[in-house]
């Protein structure tokens, strides 16, 4: 499928993919340097989040794993690091690192199924890499921080990168669009159902039992 051929990914969305694991990246490191823990630490909750869904979803598709073909990938985590080292965290508003992990999920979970689509990967298994992308750095930074996870919180999170998989798959897999298209109508899908979740409460209904 031409739309998403290996040449046009590379070519399109490495600046995306630079963004995103900057934004996760300052979420990790914003986590460590609000219960003042030192710099390396931070520097390694930036790496954990900002690569660790990467990480997985190339394993899964049998792609390099993109920062030991990349090093600048490292340096990206390392200045979201410095960056947030230099921050007074302490007067952030309560919100911005939930805004901040909304536009990485949103990139993200649109980016990772592109990226498997890319490498030959089925529109439904892609989707779900989308999501793994998306989450799964989040979800480590959550459990290795003694925080409860955001799965646990009954916040729709999980199902806004769904979604925006979902919708970038459909139209790059199945309609056959540009790259930029798909991936931008399913990021901003992503980002509009995780935006109610922050600004507007939104859940989805629990078991009755």
């Amino acid at each position: 499928m031409e739309s998403v051929a290996l040449e046009d990914f590379r070519r399109i969305f490495i600046a995306l993919d630079y963004v995103g694991v900057f934004i996760f990246a300052i979420t990790g490191a914003l986590v460590a340097a609000r219960v003042r823990q030192d710099f390396v630490t931070c520097a390694f909750f930036a790496g954990m989040t900002g690569m660790g869904g990467g990480t997985i979803r190339d394993l899964m598709i049998g792609a390099p794993v993109f920062w030991t073909v990349q090093s600048w990938f490292i340096a990206v985590c390392l200045l979201a690091t410095f960056a947030v080292w230099f921050l007074r965290t302490d007067q952030w508003p309560g919100k911005p690192l939930r805004w901040l992990d909304a536009l990485g999920l949103s990139a993200y979970c649109a980016f990772g199924s592109l990226k498997a689509l890319s490498f030959g990967i089925d529109p439904v298994p892609a989707v779900l890499m989308g999501v793994i992308t998306a989450t799964f750095g989040g979800v480590l930074r959550d459990i290795v921080a003694g925080q409860p996870s955001i799965l646990m919180q009954r916040e729709i999170y999980v199902t806004a990168a769904i979604a925006g998989a979902a919708v970038t798959v459909l139209l790059a897999a199945g309609a056959g669009l540009n790259g930029w298209v798909a991936g931008g109508a399913g990021a901003l899908v992503a980002f509009i159902i995780r935006a109610g979740a922050i600004s507007r409460g939104w859940k989805l209904p629990i078991h009755p039992g």
